[in-house]
Order: structure tokens, then C-alpha cells, then sequence
């Protein structure tokens, strides 16, 4: 089947008792069992199983071209559960320019238990190779990063993880299966932050790891059931609502995020724009090989913060807040907002200045969003020079 259609039909089956074509809300606990040891179709507890959650792991594990998914009740929940895979005294190598709450994960929490950590620029492989030592377990990929929308070749990596025994675990958050599919490019396991494109609607928080190997699949659901950190039913439900319009919503995110790039890459108060979708993006060439679009997160560098503030309250559509990946659009300061766990020496060598500005292209009008950017850099000091 097609991307759309798939999204609108893989696991979601018309209820069989009414013939409701909307998966129910199984708002639930627990089941009646209809003997001692003989659950009815398999349910007995609602953090070990439910019916809306299957429905939704069937869809995504469907999209992502995969043979399980595991819902998570977050995304660093996903995330978290990856990790306890590995033992203490593992290492991981993992990308550099990684989302502040992956950071935060690893190195505040994860740290605390014996787990090794490496962040390197993914997007050279050779400091990859370099980074894996003897107790390397795996590999962690974000791409394109966040904020800086650095891109790393997987399928190079997915060769390097499998001449090293590794693991490769992909972050595919923002480009969703809709514009790239790690699996089919050698990853070994993809992770989402359900939250944002995949809802798409900024209503719900949720995570889920994809991946083929069923061994690791058994161990996750082993995972998600001890440790519990399960989205409630009607959060699935809101995905699964989500997931019916993604091929949609990024099409017009992409269409969006193409057109206001190459404004504001005009525009002489901007000193420099991270889009893969533009040319002069130094991976452009791999951001049109590895994926079929380039997504909706633009960010920007605009020399000061003070230009930065007035850029960003002066916008009326983009609405200033945490996240990404809704119809709305959004705008973001990393280096105060989603990396502020983030050590500023470490920031400052990975761009995420205190003037960078990110952008959550939404799905609206596109001539509207570029008049309220470009108003709103009405009120920016000029640039000096350009990045």
C-alpha cells in the first residue's frame, strides 16, 4: 500500500462489534478474564497491553517500514528504554548537536548508572570510528539535529555499525517517516518523540521506538511493561487521529519551511539560515539522497540577543514556545528553551548561540508567514556581517 494509505488504514480496522470506523478510546484498566489463566484475546492489564495502543504501534511500526513498534509515554521515555538495553560501563557514541533532553538524559541521568557517553559530530564519520572503543554498545543519530539541522549519512553509519557490532539508533523526530525511512537506509532501531509531527496537533506527549530485530523488540516490551512508562490510550488515540493527515500536514510544512528559507536567506538582517533545503546548506546534496523532502525546522542566526528577543516578540503568527511539529507555527531560543541543559561552552562550539532563533514552520497560509517574519525583522538591528 501507498504512505497515505497506510496511514489512514494500518491497524485501524473498523471495530468489529459496531463496525465504528474509528478505533475505540479503550478506557480501561484492566479486563475481565474469562477464567483463571484465560484472558480474553490476551488482555489483562492495561500497562502490559491495549487495544488502542496496538492499534497505534501496528500503524507506525507500518509507516516507519518495520516489523514492531513499542509505545512510549514520551519521547525521552523511548529514548530512556533504549539505554536500559545496554549495562553499566558501556559506551555510547552519540551526536554532538542532539536534542537538550537527550543531552540531559545521558549525561545528568544515565551517567549516574555506569553508561558512557561520547558526542561527536555524527556527520563525519570518521570521528565516529574514532569515538568507538572497546565497550562501544551503540551508535545514537539525530539528523537532521536539533537546532542546528546538521545531517549524518546513515547509510555510512548503518556500514560502520555493522562492521563494529554496534547498534544504530535513529532519532527520526523531524522528518518523520513521511520524508525518511532509517530502517530501509541500515538503522537498527528509529525513535520519535510522538509529541510532534506525528500528532501533529500539539495536544498530547508520546514516544515510540521502531525497529525489525525481534529479540530487541521482546526485550523493549519486557522494558515498557516493568517499567510502565506507558501513554494513555486516549493519547494513542490522538496519534492515531494525527497519523491520518501526516502526508498532508508535511507536505505543506515542507512547502511552508522551502519558501520562508529562501526569504529570509535573502534577507540582509538574517547573517545565516540552517535549512537543508537550501543550497548552500554545506549537506544539501545528502539531504536530497537520504530523504525526499526537508522538513519544517528552520533556524536562524540573527547576531545579537538582543536581536533575537526583539525578532521573537514581534512575531504574531509564530507563537513563542517549547516544541515543534504542530499545524502552528512556532518559534523557539535554544539556547534558553529546549538546550538549556546544555553547558554554554558546549553550546557556543555547536552554534547554539543566544542569538539563534528556531522555527516550527507551521501549515498556514505561506504569504502570511513570511509578511509576519519579515515584519517582525522590521524590528532588528542590521547585520555587519553574514555567517
Amino acid at each position: 500500500m501507498g504512505f497515505s494509505t497506510d496511514a489512514v488504514h494500518a491497524g485501524q480496522e473498523p471495530e468489529p462489534r459496531t463496525g465504528a470506523v474509528i478505533p475505540p478510546i479503550y478506557q480501561t484498566s484492566t479486563y475481565e478474564q474469562e477464567g483463571l489463566g484465560r484472558p480474553r484475546a490476551g488482555y489483562e492489564y492495561a500497562r502490559t497491553q491495549n487495544p488502542t495502543r496496538a492499534a497505534l504501534e501496528t500503524n507506525l511500526a507500518t509507516l516507519e517500514a518495520g516489523k514492531h513498534a513499542i509505545a512510549f509515554a514520551s519521547g525521552l521515555a523511548a529514548i530512556g528504554s533504549i539505554l536500559q538495553l545496554l549495562q553499566a560501563g558501556d559506551h555510547v557514541v552519540c551526536t554532538d548537536n542532539v536534542y537538550g533532553g537527550t543531552y540531559r538524559l545521558a549525561d545528568q541521568v544515565w551517567r549516574r548508572f555506569g553508561l558512557q557517553f561520547s558526542f561527536v559530530d555524527t556527520s563525519k564519520q570518521d570521528a565516529v570510528a574514532a569515538a568507538i572503543a572497546e565497550r562501544t554498545r551503540l551508535i545514537f543519530v539525530e539528523t537532521p539535529t536539533n537546532p542546528v539541522l546538521t545531517l549524518s549519512d546513515l547509510t555510512e553509519l548503518s556500514r560502520l555499525a555493522r562492521e563494529r557490532n554496534l547498534l544504530l539508533v535513529v532519532d527520526n523526530t523531524f522528518m518523520t517517516p513521511y520524508l525518511q525511512r532509517p530502517l530501509q537506509l541500515g538503522a537498527d532501531i528509529v525513535v520519535h518523540s510522538t509529541t510532534k509531527y506525528l500528532n501533529g496537533h500539539s495536544d498530547m506527549v508520546g514516544g515510540v521506538v521502531v525497529l525489525n530485530d525481534s529479540e530487541l523488540a521482546e526485550r523493549l516490551r519486557f522494558l515498557q511493561n516493568a517499567a510502565g512508562a506507558v501513554p494513555g490510550p486516549f493519547d494513542c488515540w490522538l496519534v492515531l487521529r494525527g497519523v491520518k493527515t501526516l502526508a498532508l500536514r508535511m507536505m505543506q510544512h515542507d512547502r511552508n519551511a522551502r519558501e520562508l528559507a529562501r526569504v529570509l536567506a535573502a534577507h540582509p538582517k538574517v547573517q545565516k539560515v540552517y535549512y537543508p533545503g537550501l543550497a548552500s546548506h554545506p549537506q544539501h546534496e545528502l539531504a536530497c539522497r537520504q530523504a525526499s523532502g526537508f522538513g519544517g525546522m528552520i533556524s536562524i542566526e540573527l547576531g545579537t540577543l538582543e536581536n533575537a528577543k526583539a525578532f521573537m516578540e514581534s512575531l504574531r503568527l509564530f507563537l513563542l514556545a517549547e516544541s515543534l511539529g504542530g499545524v502552528e507555527s512556532l518559534v523557539c531560543h535554544p539556547a534558553s528553551m529546549t538546550h538549556a541543559a546544555v553547558p554554554e561552552e558546549e553550546r557556543l562550539r555547536l552554534g547554539i548561540t543566544d542569538s539563534l532563533v528556531r522555527l516550527s514552520v507551521g501549515i498556514e497560509d505561506v504569504e502570511d508567514l513570511v509578511r509576519d517574519v519579515q515584519d517582525a525583522l522590521e524590528h532588528v538591528q542590521a547585520a555587519t556581517t553574514r555567517v
